[in-house]
């Protein structure tokens, strides 16, 4: 019996997200091997790198959406954190590059990801043509969408 597809969960487009999914997938997507950081962890390291003073409250606030316009300097301490340009907040297309990137990320830390593309480093080109076709046809087969289409 064939296996059922499996649904392939896209992030919202880019223009349709609000600050508060875009503070939310930053937390998800930017983070240590062991899970998420806390507010705590964001907001001490915000303070300790001679950033704006803000709590770990308020982090969780901005990040449900309870509050929804932080100041300039809290945008650029939160951009600075995790390693995104400041324009992610407010430019569809810088927040869509940005994606694309956190995207292939998250897909690295698959040990089995991280096992396929280090067994293809190397291959010549043709080879490298013939597996991104086999993958591309894997993921169709179980329903899943392009992940370099947006």
């Amino acid at each position: 019996m064939a296996k059922a597809p499996k649904p392939d969960v896209p992030a919202p487009t880019p223009a349709a997200r609000t600050l508060a999914e875009k503070i939310d997938h930053l937390f998800t997507a930017v983070r240590p091997a062991k899970g998420e950081y806390t507010h705590e962890q964001v907001a001490k390291a915000i303070e300790d790198a001679g950033g704006p003073t803000i709590s770990a409250t308020y982090l969780w606030q901005l990040r449900k959406g309870m509050r929804d316009n932080p100041t300039k300097k809290h945008l650029e301490a939160l951009s600075g954190f995790f390693g995104v340009p400041p324009a992610y907040f407010f430019d569809d297309e810088a927040a869509a590059a940005v994606d694309a990137e956190l995207a292939l990320l998250t897909a690295l830390r698959d040990p089995k990801v991280r096992e396929l593309a280090t067994r293809a480093a190397g291959l010549s080109p043709e080879t490298l043509s013939t597996l991104i076709d086999m993958t591309s046809r894997a993921r169709q087969l179980e329903g899943l969408a392009d992940p370099l289409t947006p």
